[in-house]
């Protein structure tokens, strides 16, 4: 009676009650499911498990979505998704280097300070790039990075915080705001090379934009004013990249390998 077992210690198929022993190795149409499905969640082609590349690249698109859940038409970066993405980078030994690339209109200052922040206490190297726009909160995520592009045809809206809903008309909401805004300030020149005078004098221009108060900066006059190091797009900013890592590699003298 043949029911013996095989070499792998599983039963034959085909028999009532039992099962064929599931596979080690995933095939092609899980794998390009699990693509998909992480596209769909998280805008991104594969998480930081460092299989095929020593550098990580992470999209911030849309609007940064923050403490309260935007329409499902809008286009939207979920700041708990890119937080444990980025604590999952630092982590990864064999991730080496950050790539962050912004197209976004902004969205909830807490949020969008929150990611920033966590750019600015990487140990790894991390570079920016801005395509399309890299508006309001975008622009301390933006400068968050230890080098920064902007593409030639990008631009940066800097204005003062706005907020929508009920506003209590009282001067402690506007002693609120301005020390929010503060904050915005003071992370954005302490990152950067704008002066906070310059960055002021951006924030509340009138004249520039219709019916609102602050500037629109392009690409040259973002690093012109010191806001951004480099024009540049995605080859510039990858060859900037491997040359941080390398130097992160190399040995100084007294020091040891990194």
């Amino acid at each position: 009676m043949d029911n013996a077992q095989g070499t792998t210690g599983a039963k034959k198929a085909g028999w009532s009650g039992e099962t064929e022993a599931p596979s080690i190795i995933p095939n092609e149409g899980s794998k390009q499911a699990a693509v998909t499905d992480t596209i769909q969640q998280l805008g991104q082609t594969g998480l930081p498990n460092g299989g095929e590349s020593n550098v990580f690249c992470m999209t911030i698109i849309g609007q940064i979505e923050g403490h309260i859940v935007l329409p499902p038409q809008n286009k939207t970066t979920k700041y708990e998704h890119m937080i444990p993405q980025l604590v999952a980078a630092e982590q990864n030994p064999r991730i080496e280097g950050l790539l962050i690339i912004l197209n976004t209109v902004g969205g909830d200052v807490e949020a969008g300070l929150a990611i920033a922040e966590m750019i600015a206490s990487l140990s790894k190297p991390t570079v920016t790039v801005v395509i399309g726009g890299g508006h309001s909160i975008g622009v301390p995520i933006a400068v968050a990075a230890d080098h920064s592009f902007i593409a030639e045809s990008a631009t940066m809206t800097i204005h003062p915080i706005r907020m929508s809903g009920l506003v209590i008309g009282v001067p402690q909401t506007f002693e609120y705001m301005e020390k929010m805004q503060e904050r915005v300030v003071r992370f954005v020149t302490s990152h950067s090379g704008i002066t906070e005078e310059m960055f002021k004098d951006l924030m509340f221009k009138t004249g520039e934009l219709n019916r609102d108060i602050g500037t629109a900066v392009s690409g040259s006059d973002a690093v012109k004013y010191g806001l951004m190091n480099e024009v540049g797009g995605i080859g510039q900013a990858l060859s900037r990249l491997n040359s941080m890592i390398a130097e992160r590699k190399t040995i100084h003298p007294g020091g040891i390998t990194q």
